[in-house]
């Protein structure tokens, strides 16, 4: 198996609905609040990942972003916090992240802009995590398989 395996194989060991909150929670605290998703999507583009914020934000196909390239975008204190509330380590959060990131943005910038204020008002971030985990198809050692079984997806 290789790391990438263990790591995330490691997260249905984390499941069930403390896990999932924490999660949800992490995203939430990114993503949102008070200027939370225009400080955000600054951050990453001003930490040299532009080209990839600008295709979750606009309305063509989202770019991949590599765990350790947000990991140092965000900074470590912010990451360790991130993975502490998720209730993952950090090693298992990150790419966790880098799968579902792209999406959150997109789905949380629909008209291609970024919205002001609270962008996360109104969207079921957790049911989004969830829709995610259940689409993913790349294979039950996906990160976002592995997000679906944190769900309670995936049960057979």
């Amino acid at each position: 198996m290789d790391e990438l395996g263990k790591m995330v194989g490691g997260l249905t060991n984390q499941g069930g609905a403390s896990g999932s909150a924490g999660i949800v929670g992490a995203f939430s605290g990114l993503v949102g609040g008070e200027g939370g998703l225009q400080n955000l999507v600054g951050q990453l583009e001003s930490s040299g990942l532009g080209d990839q914020v600008a295709s979750w934000v606009g309305t063509g196909p989202n770019k991949t972003a590599d765990p350790g390239q947000l990991a140092a975008a965000l900074g470590d204190d912010k990451v360790q916090a991130l993975a502490a509330q998720s209730g993952l380590p950090v090693e298992q959060f990150l790419p966790l992240l880098a799968a579902a990131l792209p999406t959150v943005i997109d789905t949380m910038t629909q008209n291609g802009k970024v919205p002001s204020g609270d962008a996360s008002a109104g969207v079921d971030i957790g049911g989004l995590l969830e829709g995610l985990g259940t689409a993913a198809t790349a294979g039950p050692s996906s990160p976002l398989a592995q997000l679906s079984n944190l769900f309670g997806g995936n049960k057979g």
